[in-house]
């Protein structure tokens, strides 16, 4: 089988393979059909390491996967792959927070190969169906989805979260995502900012009442809530910037060399309480399965591009590039 891995900074190599052994009691075969690419996977791409994690052998990247069942009594079906295994017994698994589990394996994250193959095992039962209405395009935006939905969770809006006015600062994919999520959830007021002009004009087609150029926020431009997605310290100080005196900031980008500065004195006369936001939970995962069946959020709009797999590398240096939107790979008659 055609797989891709990550060797080292900027060096992603795609091999043949032997396809993985026979299921266990409780996995599937699955056919990889589309991956999208993440943020996280451009960590890993860029510097070899993402946080305090990195490269113990070459690594198969790829967490937002979509795939066909080989095997059993689901054969077929189209599913999105949940890419965390939490432990289920520990004291946050049992307290519903199984995104903060400590020992979470997770697809395309070290030492845990992800889906850039075109064949691989996972535990059946975080193999989520994706409904006929949704296209193996747009499928691959899913998982990405459930993160963006998780990030919405932790800005904390209310009952009239309608009249609210939540600010996106950053619109790469995820950002885009919230945009798109916060419409869907009934929220009318979303603004958003990036530094990048094709993606605040994407954030307005998806829903966003105003956008606005990094450079160009509008002196009195105010929000209750600002959530972070480009993972800078220059979009951090914009965020508490945006927020309202006893706003929420909710922080889901992930910053490059593992550290976050922000301006102190601004968020500490505001009193903003910071929430970060760390992968999402399987509940977010079904309810991003259930918005994009009704047709709430267009996960399509979001992919820009669809590369096959052997054309990886390439698609990992335009990525790095910020071109475009959502980069998927895909696999076979996908591509």
């Amino acid at each position: 089988m055609l797989v891709a891995r990550l060797h080292g900074p900027r060096n992603v190599r795609v091999r043949e393979e032997p396809r993985p052994a026979t299921p266990s009691p409780g996995e599937s075969m699955v056919r990889v059909t589309s991956v999208g690419l993440c943020g996280s996977d451009l960590h890993w791409y860029e510097d070899g390491s993402i946080g305090t994690s990195g490269l113990e052998r070459p690594l198969v990247l790829g967490h937002e996967i979509v795939g066909v069942i080989e095997d059993g009594p689901r054969t077929g079906e189209l599913v999105v792959v949940d890419p965390a295994d939490p432990c289920a017994t520990c004291r946050l698994c049992r307290s519903g927070r199984p995104e903060l589990c400590p020992t979470v394996r997770f697809a395309g994250h070290a030492p845990d190969d992800g889906g850039l193959r075109e064949l691989m095992l996972w535990p059946s039962h975080l193999l989520l169906a994706v409904p006929d209405t949704v296209t193996r395009r747009g499928a691959a935006a899913l998982e990405a989805l459930a993160v963006a939905l998780h990030a919405i969770e932790l800005a904390g809006l209310s009952g009239d979260a309608a009249r609210t006015r939540v600010a996106v600062v950053g619109t790469g994919p995820i950002g885009l995502l919230v945009v798109a999520g916060l419409r869907a959830l009934g929220v009318e007021d979303v603004v958003a900012t990036d530094r990048l002009p094709h993606r605040v004009e994407r954030a307005r087609e998806l829903g966003a009442r105003a956008g606005w150029l990094a450079d160009a926020l509008p002196p009195d431009a105010e929000a209750d809530v600002a959530i972070e997605c480009a993972g800078t310290d220059e979009a951090v100080d914009a965020a508490i910037a945006l927020a309202a005196p006893g706003g929420r900031v909710v922080l889901a980008g992930i910053p490059g060399d593992d550290a976050t500065t922000f301006r102190a004195s601004m968020a500490r006369r505001k009193g903003l309480t910071l929430a970060m936001c760390r992968r999402s939970a399987p509940r977010h995962l079904r309810a991003a399965v259930d918005l994009a069946a009704r047709g709430a959020v267009d996960l399509d709009a979001v992919v820009s591009d669809v590369v096959p797999l052997r054309d990886a590398p390439g698609a990992f240096a335009s990525l790095a590039e910020r071109r475009g939107h959502k980069i998927v790979i895909a696999t076979g008659s996908a591509a």
